[in-house]
């Protein structure tokens, strides 16, 4: 029997065997990248929302999956819940245009608000509660990391030269650079993609800085 979870369930570990969120794949399938949210899986009402037959099969020709290989994951999918005794946990999801929009972190960088979707957290070993996930938009963080690329945020991590890290500037830009320098009175960051500049901000204009500790790529 199809239920309305497992067939969720089927499009999330479609797009997770792919490194890619639900958004992600929605976008790579030509879709609205809002279209698997998670806030879109229930009507106000309270209904079940069901993706349509169109969706599943843009889904299935943009990763090259078959039929018979979404089926097997409904099935894995349906006994989930049971094997585990609780729905598998995850982290809050969301992508850079929103972070820059406020009202998502405290002063911190620590996630606080509504309006994040949810990613299965990959290294079960390192969960932290303060971790969040942010995922890649535009082409700006090549070739390091591409449009759909998940990335794994801990604020509460100490940052080092030469970490990869999320900056977020008071004006509400949000960017993933390489950490080059930092002091008490500023910030040196070394761009990922050689066609956008290097940044340097004081500290007066940095709202926070994370640590990424892991990418999906």
């Amino acid at each position: 029997m199809l239920s309305h979870d497992s067939v969720w369930r089927a499009i999330d570990a479609l797009a997770e065997r792919h490194q890619l969120s639900p958004s992600g794949l929605a976008r790579r399938a030509g879709l609205d990248p809002t279209s698997f949210n998670k806030s879109k899986r229930q009507s106000p009402d309270g209904r079940d929302r069901w993706p349509s037959t169109e969706s599943i099969s843009k889904i299935l020709e943009a990763t090259g999956a078959t039929i018979d290989q979404f089926m097997a994951l409904l099935q894995a999918g349906s006994g989930a819940s049971s094997r585990s005794g609780q729905p598998a946990s995850g982290i809050p999801l969301i992508g850079f245009a929103q972070a820059g929009a406020g009202g998502f972190f405290d002063d911190g960088g620590f996630p606080v608000g509504q309006g994040w979707d949810e990613v299965e957290f990959p290294v079960a070993s390192q969960r932290k509660a303060s971790v969040y996930a942010l995922e890649v938009q535009g082409d700006s963080m090549l070739p390091l990391y591409r449009d759909g690329d998940v990335l794994i945020v801990d604020p509460g991590a100490q940052v080092r030269r030469g970490d990869r890290v999320v900056l977020k500037s008071r004006e509400g830009e949000v960017m993933a650079k390489i950490l080059a320098r930092q002091t008490p009175r500023g910030v040196e960051l070394l761009s990922l993609n050689p066609d956008h500049p290097n940044r340097n901000f004081e500290m007066k204009d940095v709202e926070w800085i994370a640590r990424i500790i892991w990418a999906s790529q």
